[in-house]
């Protein structure tokens, strides 16, 4: 049985905290929490800031309390051991990323770039793919890749045109490739889902694999989007017909429609993404007004078991990290859609933070309950697109220690091996691209892969590596993949 929690943590249980709305208006200039978060394929124009927000900024970098622009900054137990600068060709916004052996995939909105990371220190370029079609959202499985496409298109093809997505013959959904030979990846399958794919988790088994597709719908008048669309897509990708791969079904997750939205919080209207730990049979669901838990012990029947709502300090729930011991669910908020400063003394330190979570009872009595809240404690400028974002674990036995990507606000390195006193042990960044714009960029997705960070940075992949005694333990793991969604047992 489902249940649904309203958080009543040092605030109104019911209040609308008039403050955030008129934060979201100035921060994000006329986009609203409900809006749909992350860049569109078009990139995002710099927004001219009044001159006093020019005057703190630049006050700011020159008192040394914010980096200079494009300068990187660092604590001392993070070493920067290279930059691999953005691939020409691929001109859309730089994504996700996942992990095979010696190679790093990296997507944009424009496709993918594989990497060679036998030498960390010596990235190279070993093959491109020019795709389109955003956000470029990339799982890889063995032999596949799957490549998730939420921009409507004229079809499924890589020589696709951006249209109209009130036009009945858009496409948009999943892209499957082969990439047995890294160096010439093959295109080998689509799959057109029901409002295309935000993003997407794999959760395979040894005959299939099945894919969570999250999307949602930011804009009623779209025809596959049109309300109640109230579910998930599974995708089953035969491993030995990949080309036969299809829809399996459409799961409804919010019977009763979802969160229905406020001044404060994104109305529910699907999913933004999910994170499956497969060894445990759960998934955590960051449903834009819904955090969600879910029961994956059937992986083609996910379920529903717990929900939760933050009403007054969550705008839209992004995305989920699972503990090691499945103990505890780290859910982030995407404040501002991931376009607004929000990493400043005027926003605070609870507004596009990160929740953390335990899960509490057992089989489909378990529960969400909140602990506390986690948020950098760097102080970015307000030309700096900044919230929390895309990380995975540093498999540390005994800790839990995360690595997060927060756009502009850099790399940080973080523990909540303590649920209510989290704090940052390491961090990485860049000054704001520019002092007297708010302009688009930083890191999108930073994730920790056998001894390194890699952070798929809107100038290019970063390689990081971090020397702390309280990270040291997880140099003893070594994984064959990561996809940070697909979350792996470490260590038993």
């Amino acid at each position: 049985m489902t249940s649904l929690h309203r958080q009543h943590v040092r605030r109104t249980r019911f209040g609308v905290v008039a403050v955030v709305a008129g934060l979201l208006a100035a921060l994000c200039a006329t986009t609203p929490a409900s809006a749909t978060p992350d860049p569109g394929d078009a990139p995002v124009a710099p927004r001219e800031l009044p001159a006093a927000e020019r005057e703190q900024a630049e006050a700011a970098i020159r008192g040394g309390g914010i980096p200079g622009v494009d300068e990187i900054a660092h604590s001392g137990n993070v070493r920067h051991l290279a930059t691999v600068p953005r691939e020409e060709g691929l001109t859309g916004t730089n994504s996700d990323l996942a992990f095979q052996g010696r190679y790093a995939f990296a997507g944009n909105y424009d496709g993918f770039v594989i990497y060679d990371i036998g030498r960390p220190a010596s990235p190279r370029i070993v093959s491109r793919v020019l795709c389109p079609g955003g956000q470029g959202d990339i799982s890889v499985d063995g032999d596949l890749l799957v490549l998730s496409v939420d921009s409507s298109r004229s079809d499924d093809s890589c020589a696709s045109t951006s249209q109209s997505a009130t036009q009945k013959s858009s496409w948009e959904g999943l892209r499957v490739f082969d990439i047995s030979d890294k160096r010439n990846p093959r295109y080998v399958a689509a799959v057109e889902t029901a409002c295309g794919s935000h993003t997407h988790t794999l959760v395979p088994d040894r005959r299939s694999v099945w894919v969570y597709v999250s999307s949602y719908a930011p804009n009623a008048a779209f025809p596959d989007c049109q309300p109640p669309h109230d579910g998930i897509s599974v995708v089953e990708v035969p491993r030995a017909a990949p080309e036969r791969a299809e829809l399996s079904s459409f799961e409804v997750t919010f019977p009763d429609g979802g969160f229905p939205g406020d001044e404060n919080s994104s109305a529910t209207t699907g999913c933004h993404d999910i994170t499956a730990y497969p060894a445990i049979g759960l998934a955590a669901g960051a449903c834009m007004g819904d955090g969600i838990l879910m029961d994956i012990s059937r992986p083609d029947r996910p379920r529903v078991i717990d929900r939760v709502r933050d009403e007054d300090n969550f705008a839209f729930w992004h995305s989920a990290t699972f503990s090691h011991d499945g103990r505890k669910v780290v859910f982030t908020d995407e404040l501002g859609g991931g376009v607004g400063a929000t990493c400043n003394a005027e926003v605070g330190d609870e507004f596009g933070a990160n929740g953390i979570y335990h899960i509490t009872g057992r089989g489909d009595g378990r529960e969400l309950s909140f602990r506390s809240y986690y948020k950098i404690p760097r102080h970015q400028a307000d030309t700096e697109n900044c919230v929390a974002h895309n990380g995975s674990l540093i498999p540390v036995p005994g800790r839990d220690i995360m690595v997060q990507a927060w756009y502009q606000g850099g790399v940080s390195v973080w523990e909540f091996t303590d649920s209510d006193n989290p704090r940052e042990i390491g961090y990485f960044e860049r000054g704001p691209i520019t002092a007297d714009v708010l302009a688009f960029g930083g890191a999108w997705s930073s994730y920790y892969y056998n001894g390194h960070i890699y952070s798929n940075d809107q100038k290019g992949l970063d390689v990081l590596r971090i020397d702390d005694r309280r990270t040291d333990g997880a140099r003893r793991v070594h994984l064959d993949q990561l996809n940070a969604q697909t979350q792996p047992r470490y260590y038993r």
